[in-house]
């Protein structure tokens, strides 16, 4: 048995719930290993819709235990009223099914504040944070301040932790226009939360390791898109975190060898939210129509997504980036009905090929894409669950997206219900 790790392989919002639901069921320990609660996942299952946002998604499976790893940076607050959440609608969260890994950084109100100060003040320069308070939290991660969760279990020594982190955030305020943060007020706001946070506490890296030697099938799930990966992304219009499958281990104290088989959600078209880079983007009636039909708007944030062409040249930077074997192939329903398809295999740039897309900002805002044009398909695939059901044309589009990509497709989605899947390779099975 192979241990799988989930990444989204564009600028996320490829569909990756639905996936990681379907492959939850199949897993025994289920991790969430970078990102915040700034990325969403929606899951239907019996009906039931879901919207997460800090929980891996096998928390709502029994018999599944979900673990928060290190490298996600937790809102003890947004986590709390997630519980809340999903214990209204029936699912059981306790210390039988939910870890939290006691040295994962905590975002505090003042990250939110600053968050959102630095975007509005930032003018033409926003990059589209979803001001959550992500970034400044991750900041003082690497800058060694902050408090972590571990902290929340020995009350009697934090107030020293909150004095230091304060002496940072107070000089920024105060160059900002705004109120210093009373060290008094945050300790008791720590100390209100720790409670609904501290049951589930538990030293993950040594979990894990339990799990993996008794045979446990451990599923990976990230958060995002590769493509928003603080090093290999769009920088700077990026998330804060490593978005690539490789953060999988640092995430939750795993080493590499731990990962059996990478999975990339890939969209059968693009989109991305908010400001940045995007070859491919239509924005037209084509650009609207995906929009439209796809459903197009953020789990968390509610923003439009920008939509356009398939880019099989960033896929398959992000495919050779990240270590992905094969890819779940999402969203192919939403291009039924449309005459010719276009497909983005390269870009041009001041006369000059590239078959990549170059790490400099200014030359991603100005790189043209080179198109292939394929043949598109009247019949509908909605629902499809066998290559037999699928069109001709969609056929040959899927097969021509594996030539470019480099990849297989593993599996193929043809709707957000969970069944409406077409299995070529259980990424579970080596």
């Amino acid at each position: 048995m192979a241990n799988v790790v989930v990444v989204g392989s564009q600028w996320g919002d490829e569909g990756k719930g639905k996936i990681v639901d379907w492959l939850s069921e199949r897993a025994d320990v289920v991790v969430r290993f970078q990102g915040g609660h700034n990325a969403g996942h929606t899951l239907v299952i019996d009906g039931v819709t879901y919207k997460l946002s800090l929980l891996p998604s096998g928390v709502v499976r029994p018999g599944k235990l979900a673990v928060i790893g290190n490298g996600v940076v937790i809102d003890p607050w947004a986590l709390a009223e997630e519980i809340d959440t999903l214990r209204a609608k029936g699912v059981a969260i306790d210390r039988d099914n939910l870890r939290i890994a006691e040295n994962a950084t905590l975002i505090l109100p003042l990250h939110r504040e600053l968050d959102a100060l630095r975007e509005a003040a930032a003018g033409a320069g926003k990059i589209g944070t979803t001001k959550r308070g992500i970034g400044p939290a991750y900041e003082d991660k690497v800058g060694r301040r902050a408090i972590r969760v571990m902290d929340l279990q020995t009350l009697d020594t934090l107030r020293p932790k909150v004095e230091r982190i304060l002496t940072h955030h107070n000089a920024l305020r105060r160059g900002l226009g705004e109120p210093v943060v009373s060290a008094e007020e945050l300790y008791a706001q720590l100390e209100e939360i720790a409670p609904k946070i501290l049951p589930f506490v538990d030293t993950v890296w040594a979990l894990l390791d339990y799990h993996r030697r008794q045979g446990s099938r451990i599923l990976f799930e990230g958060a995002q898109g590769a493509l928003l990966d603080i090093d290999h992304g769009t920088y700077p219009f990026v998330t804060s975190s490593n978005t690539v499958a490789a953060q999988a281990a640092t995430g939750c104290g795993m080493g590499p060898g731990a990962i059996g088989y990478v999975l990339g959600i890939t969209k059968a078209y693009t989109t991305r939210v908010g400001g940045g880079p995007f070859p491919s983007e239509l924005e037209d009636e084509t650009g609207r129509l995906l929009g439209e039909r796809g459903r197009e708007f953020g789990t968390v944030t509610g923003r439009a997504r920008r939509c356009g062409w398939f880019d099989a040249c960033l896929v398959r930077q992000t495919i050779k980036v990240s270590g992905i074997d094969g890819i779940a192939l999402t969203k192919l329903d939403v291009l039924d009905g449309i005459e010719e398809l276009q497909v983005c295999t390269g870009y041009r740039l001041d006369d000059q090929a590239f078959d990549h897309l170059p790490a400099a900002q200014g030359a991603q805002a100005r790189v043209e894409p080179v198109y292939e044009t394929l043949e598109g398909w009247t019949e509908s695939t909605a629902g499809a669950r066998s290559w037999a059901d699928l069109p001709a044309n969609c056929i040959k589009y899927v097969r021509r997206l594996e030539e470019l990509i480099e990849a297989p497709v593993a599996l193929l989605s043809t709707s957000p219900e969970r069944d409406d899947t077409i299995l070529m390779k259980d990424p579970f099975e080596d």
